[in-house]
């Protein structure tokens, strides 16, 4: 079972993939833009378009009023595209902590092989002025 189960049916296979998206409104009709982020020689689109048909909502008494919102399929792949999104956004900061990290477990390292290797080579100067 998929975690985007809405993403999923129209088609999204690599979610971790998503850059960014957009979303606009003409008529009676949103438009939604996947943009992805595809590694160097993919041949899967780089964009994809999808197109929502607005739903007409009554408001008040008898149906007075009406207005057009989006439909319950848009809603929810938003939300599962707003959770693929910053899924992403967290594990790279994940991997950039990491990163981080080890980076300055390199240099301690470093440091410490430096100061032992002194420590080492006044020792065995003392030891030779002893022989």
């Amino acid at each position: 079972m998929s975690k985007f189960p809405r993403l999923a049916e129209m088609g999204v296979v690599h979610p971790a993939q998503i850059a960014r998206y957009s979303i606009n409104s003409v008529d009676y009709v949103d438009y939604l833009r996947i943009i992805y982020d595809r590694p160097k020689g993919s041949l899967l689109p780089k964009v994809r378009n999808y197109e929502f048909l607005r739903v007409q909502k009554s408001l008040g008494p008898g149906g007075a009023a009406a207005v057009m919102e989006s439909s319950l399929e848009l809603k929810e792949a938003l939300e599962e595209l707003r959770n693929a999104v910053n899924a992403k956004a967290q594990a790279d900061d994940t991997v950039s902590d990491m990163l981080d990290e080890l980076q300055r477990l390199e240099e301690t390292v470093a440091f410490h092989s430096a100061c032992l290797r002194q420590l080492a080579e006044k020792i065995r100067k003392t030891q030779k002025k002893l022989v």
